[in-house]
């Protein structure tokens, strides 16, 4: 019997979990342990993301968009004020979405590398 995604990622929150275990259903059990390992190293949190958004308004706009990888947005945040902040409280609003976006991008990656492991018989 496979473990529970919940209790290898205690971190995960509703939509995430529901993708990762659509997205991890046909993994054995060492494919699997394979994933989590890579997966918690690239995935974000939604603490962190809302942070960064957070930090746009007393310092520094767009660190939620580099944090996310987007660094051409994080530049034009940084350059603008978070678009006079109006990007900043949207950030702010969908820091979840914008977390979960990056994750479904950092699980695809990762469960990639997982098969590629396989059939190179790492």
């Amino acid at each position: 019997m496979k473990p529970n995604l919940i209790h290898l990622i205690p971190a995960l929150e509703g939509e995430e979990l529901v993708y990762l275990q659509h997205l991890t259903q046909d993994l054995t059990e060492a494919q699997l342990q394979n994933f989590i390992a890579i997966y918690n190293g690239k995935r974000r949190q939604t603490d962190h993301i809302l942070l960064g958004c957070l930090l746009g308004f007393v310092a520094i706009g767009g660190v939620q968009r580099f944090m996310v990888g987007q660094t051409g947005m994080g530049l034009l945040y940084l350059f603008t004020g978070g678009f006079c902040l109006i990007g900043t409280i949207i950030d702010t609003i969908n820091h979840k979405k914008l977390t979960f976006e990056f994750n479904r991008k950092m699980a695809k990656e990762s469960i990639a590398m997982v098969y590629s492991f396989n059939q190179n018989g790492v």
